[in-house]
Parts: C-alpha cells; sequence; structure tokens
C-alpha cells in the first residue's frame, strides 16, 4: 500500500486546436498543460480531468498516447510522468420540479469516454463544452455511467448554484440512487463536520478537489488516498473503503475562505450576520436579494444537532492554498518550488527552518501556521473567497 495526493475535480479551458471547452477557464488549461503542472509543480500523484467527453479534448488524448507520452494503464487511467490522469466528465442534470445539478462521472479508459460521448451526443445540445445540460433523468445518466464501468459522483453538493443540495432538491435520494453513488464531492464552502449534520450522508466517502478553473487553482483542495496503484481500479476500491484502501486525509480550505460560506445580499454586497441562520432580507439595505449561503443551507437541512462522524471517516485537515499566504508571491514561490520541487513538499514535508532559508521567518511562519490551521480568516460569501487575515 502507498498513500498519494489527488485532487479529482479540475477543468479544461481549451483544447489544443483551439476550440474552447469550459468557457470560464483559463485557455492555457490544456489537457497536457493540467498533466505537466500537476506532476512537476503541485506534486499531485493522482488528478481528474473532468471535461474528458470533449471530442476535441480526446483528440489531444490520443496524439499523446500515440507519441508515447502518456501511457493507458492495464488498471485504468493515463500515466504522464509521476501522475495519474483519470477521466471524467461534469454534466448538469434538471429533473422535473427541482433546480439544477452537477453530476462528475469518470471511466476507466480513454475508448469507454468515447463510448460515452457518443451516447450524450443524443441527449445534449454541445457535447464539446464543459458542465452542460443532458435532457434525460438524473437517475437514466446514472445508469448509463454505471453500466460502462464508470462511477459517479454529485459535485459541490452544497454550493448555491447547480448542486444536489443546493439547489435541486433537499434530499439526494429525490435525483439519484443511493447505491449507483462512488462518493460525493463537499466543495469549497464545507467540510466534513458541516456535512456530518445530514444523516443522508453518513454512508459516503467524501472527497474535496479544487474545481480548477486555472493552473494555479490545481491542489486548493485534495484528498490523500491509500492504494495499492495509482489505478482507476485502486481508486474505486479507495472511494468503497474496500480491502484496506480508502480516503486517509480530505485536505480543503477552512469553509470561511469559501466563497458561497455564508449568506449574502446580492444588492449592497455585504455578508450577512454570522449569529442569524434563517436571512430572509438584508439586514443593511432592506433587499430580499439573498443568496443562501453554504452553511445557512446545511443548518436548514439538517437532520441532527450535532455532526456524526463515523469511524471511517478520515480527518478534515483546514489546508490554506500558498496563494493565500500574506507576502508569498510569485517569485517567491517559484524559489520555494526550485529548492523543494512541488507544492505538496513545500506544504507537508519541509520544516520551517528550511522554508525560512529561502522566504524569511514571517512567511515560513505563516507557511507552518496554514499547515496546522492556525491562520486567522475572514469571512467569504456572495462569490467572494474569504482571505487570510492577521499579518503578524
Amino acid at each position: 500500500m502507498k498513500s498519494l495526493y489527488a485532487d479529482l475535480h479540475i477543468h479544461i479551458g481549451r483544447s489544443e486546436n483551439g476550440q474552447a471547452v469550459k468557457i470560464s477557464a483559463s485557455n492555457d488549461l490544456t489537457f497536457f498543460n493540467i498533466a505537466h503542472e500537476a506532476s512537476a509543480r503541485k506534486g499531485m500523484e493522482m488528478i481528474g480531468i473532468i471535461d474528458c467527453q470533449s471530442p476535441s479534448v480526446q483528440d489531444d488524448i490520443e496524439r499523446y498516447l500515440d507519441q508515447g507520452e502518456m501511457q493507458e494503464q492495464a488498471g485504468g487511467g493515463i500515466r504522464y510522468r509521476d501522475t495519474t490522469i483519470m477521466l471524467g466528465s461534469e454534466i448538469e442534470v434538471r429533473d422535473p420540479g427541482m433546480g439544477p445539478a452537477h453530476l462528475l462521472a469518470y471511466m476507466p479508459d480513454l475508448s469507454t469516454m468515447q463510448g460515452f460521448t457518443q451516447w450524450m451526443k443524443s441527449h445534449m445540445k454541445n457535447v464539446e463544452l464543459s458542465s452542460q445540460r443532458i435532457y434525460v433523468p438524473a437517475r437514466v445518466l446514472q445508469e448509463e455511467v454505471l453500466g460502462r464501468g464508470g462511477i459517479l459522483i454529485p459535485a459541490h453538493i452544497f454550493t448555491p448554484h447547480k448542486s444536489v443540495y443546493g439547489s435541486s432538491s433537499t434530499r439526494m435520494e429525490h435525483l439519484l440512487d443511493l447505491d449507483g453513488i462512488a462518493a460525493v464531492e463537499l466543495g469549497l464552502s464545507a467540510d466534513s463536520e458541516m456535512a456530518g449534520l445530514i444523516s443522508e450522508l453518513d454512508p459516503f466517502t467524501f472527497i474535496t478537489n479544487s474545481d480548477a478553473h486555472s493552473l494555479g487553482k490545481i491542489g486548493r483542495e485534495y484528498n490523500q488516498i491509500q492504494l495499492a496503484a495509482p489505478t482507476y481500479t485502486e481508486l474505486v476500491k479507495a472511494l468503497r473503503r474496500e480491502d484496506g484502501r480508502g480516503i486517509i486525509a480530505n485536505y480543503g480550505l477552512n469553509p470561511r475562505l469559501g466563497k458561497y460560506h455564508r449568506t449574502y445580499c446580492a444588492k449592497c454586497e455585504s455578508i450577512q450576520d454570522e449569529t442569524i441562520t434563517a436571512v430572509e432580507r438584508c439586514y443593511e439595505c432592506g433587499s430580499t436579494k439573498i443568496v443562501r449561503g453554504v452553511m445557512d443551507r446545511i443548518l436548514s437541512l439538517a437532520d441532527r444537532d450535532f455532526p456524526n462522524m463515523p469511524s471511517y471517516r478520515p480527518p478534515y485537515q483546514y489546508q490554506v492554498p500558498l496563494e493565500f499566504i500574506p507576502g508569498l508571491g510569485r517569485k517567491k514561490l517559484d524559489q520555494l518550488l526550485e529548492r523543494f520541487g512541488t507544492e505538496m513538499n513545500v506544504l507537508h514535508r519541509t520544516s520551517e527552518e528550511e522554508l525560512a532559508g529561502v522566504t524569511g521567518e514571517l512567511i515560513a511562519s505563516f507557511i507552518v501556521q496554514a499547515r496546522e490551521g492556525s491562520l486567522q480568516l475572514e469571512v467569504g460569501g456572495g462569490g467572494k473567497y474569504g482571505k487570510v487575515k492577521n499579518r503578524s
């Protein structure tokens, strides 16, 4: 067995022939650039690229396989240097009487994903683009994914826009067959303790991913996974907690840093009082244009007063990404990576004394505080990220 770091939700901005894939993502997020950034700079040993249903992206993948720069693995997944790539797709569903929700589907290999693309073409307006609406019931999509040997994971389950609990329904079972869900993705504004207030989630493995829309955001949330080999088959076992495999730690933003953590007024842009959980009208301007935050949504759905943390639930480690560290600009970060190799080495494997030799004592202390979860934070909400508050 070995443990590795994995970020399973990364978007592609464009294919290498210039075809738009995720409109809101950076153009330099190509399949190859993501793989290279994850392996060489971030230190992610497993990633999920979730726009691989796009035919133009599949052309890019085939080219790198033909060139021998990447290799398909016997157990599923594509290997590039020290990183295994899982082929995924983010898909929007909207069942009658419910709001929209995003689901993540992962397939074991390229040919399976290509077959899935052919099926989706008959039910989707533009399969080239990311996160598109599919015009079949969610359970039909789920059956199709599982029938192809894939797995299905509800994405960022609490965010107010396009998620199972945030905008679709009050119960996941209203939308999906719970026995056909491999895991659930918490999203940037929630953690395991918050999710533990909802009993429906007790059986599921929680995963934490970046939902990266730029190269720099890769690894802002990630998982530490224990498995025998970095393959699709082993990942599935880990999500199911089988044969000693499993998620052994979730690393994520403190929910206070998430941009949808607290309820927010869309008119005056004020974050509502954290002591109030049932905000219907802005306390600053009186507007009813309220975007319900993740914490408040969870409290409204909670069916227990205290979170349940099953014995198999791994620790949730608050990890402040290096981009949030006060005073750590691009130049100093490059110096850290030149000295220690990858961001995972900086965040997990390097002593404060070693860090201080490159950045100075103040920034090194911030990095260690980030590692320990002791940085003071200013709350986020309404689409704006929180930030690190203390600078001394």
